[in-house]
């Protein structure tokens, strides 16, 4: 895996409900308990232009928005965020951990709204110059588990996730396809082990890819 900066970029994927929000702020914790600096962050969002994009596509409200209209809204907001806080974090030599990257939205609207993995990948790719994350974890959550946990207390679903769980059940194939296709960029776990154990698993995989580049030192 070659690293691409002074920092570690980490991408957190799955579908709605996997619980990447929780596992990132473990996986930060711990290793902001050793002294390493730590940049957690958020897509779409991250940056004052890419968080009123966010309210634009997911909240509901804005009336119809078509499948190339979202997929670009998702592009800008990632090449904002990519140009504006990830690169800049990375030179400094911190840690990003980003809820969604740019396979939310080869999953999402490549697959889920057919727009095709290839083109929203290419798209992405020149939004974000090329900017590749170090690893991706990939969370595998069922899609009616999914539901039943972003739904837990009565929790109201954004325009994306309340979306049938077929359009979900396509997002969580294209998910594993991506990380089937490169093994050694991906750590695959379910999403239904317990929060501890698989906080434990994502630590030991980023300890690996630190000593592995010299950057486990604070």
């Amino acid at each position: 895996m070659t690293i691409q900066s002074p920092g570690l970029f980490i991408a957190f994927e799955g579908g709605d409900g996997a619980g990447k929000s929780t596992q990132a702020a473990r996986l930060a914790e711990a290793l902001e308990s050793r002294g390493l600096k730590v940049l957690r962050t958020r897509e779409p969002g991250g940056t004052p232009i890419g968080e009123k994009l966010r309210s634009l596509v997911l909240d509901h409200g804005h009336g119809h928005i078509d499948a190339h209209t979202e997929a670009l809204i998702f592009a800008a907001s990632r090449a904002a965020h990519a140009g504006q806080v990830i690169r800049p974090a990375l030179d400094r030599g911190d840690i990003v951990l980003t809820d969604r990257y740019i396979d939310s939205s080869v999953a999402y609207q490549g697959a889920g709204r057919d727009l095709g993995t290839e083109a929203v990948r290419t798209l992405n790719e020149w939004a974000t110059d090329g900017l590749q994350p170090d690893l991706t974890v990939l969370l595998d959550v069922d899609p009616a588990d999914g539901r039943r946990r972003r739904t837990a207390g009565d929790a109201a679903e954004d325009r994306l996730e309340s979306e049938a769980d077929e359009f979900h059940a396509l997002i969580r194939e294209a998910f594993l396809q991506l990380a089937a296709a490169r093994p050694e960029a991906y750590l695959v776990l379910p999403a239904h082990l317990a929060v501890a154990e698989l906080a434990a698993q994502i630590l030991a995989r980023v300890d690996a890819l630190l000593a592995s580049s010299g950057k486990g030192a604070a």
